[in-house]
């Protein structure tokens, strides 16, 4: 598997960014959607990486620049097709090795409270994610989940 950073021009990627789109849209409530469309990916403040097994896309990921000490994960996403197969365990080990060599102390991520989402709750676990309230604008929602860890 190799991870690389990724600009968002590639076909593949642009279907995976909408198929995570289009689920989140199907699992949460509007207003509880806070899954990041293409055009906000190419945001200074964010770095995008994909993972491929040759020419197959296995997954995605992006890191958010909150602060200086202080990361948000975004945009992980496995295709249905590839799931199992450590893609999203490899892409969550490179964020966190990223937010590391750049000097956060933090690493923050919301995702959803749904049990569609459970998978993604143990993974965070294993990592050493920890439950915790909104940051960085977030506010408390049913359907959020909140989690960090410190670096």
């Amino acid at each position: 598997m190799r991870i690389r950073q990724d600009d968002l021009r590639h076909p593949a990627v642009q279907g995976l960014i909408e198929e995570h789109l289009a689920n989140m849209r199907a699992i949460s409530p509007p207003e509880s959607v806070h899954a990041l469309p293409f055009e906000s990916l190419k945001d200074p403040a964010i770095t995008f990486w994909t993972a491929w097994e040759g020419e197959e896309l296995l997954g995605c990921a992006a890191l958010k620049e909150i602060d200086a000490t202080h990361g948000e994960v975004k945009s992980m996403r496995t295709p249905a097709a590839h799931r199992g197969r450590g893609a999203a365990k490899a892409l969550l080990a490179h964020l966190v090795a990223e937010a590391t060599a750049r000097g956060y102390r933090r690493l923050s991520l919301e995702t959803g409270a749904q049990s569609e989402f459970a998978p993604a709750h143990r993974l965070y676990l294993r990592f050493g994610f920890a439950f915790c309230g909104p940051f960085d604008g977030y506010v408390e929602d049913p359907n959020s989940v909140f989690m960090t860890r410190a670096l």
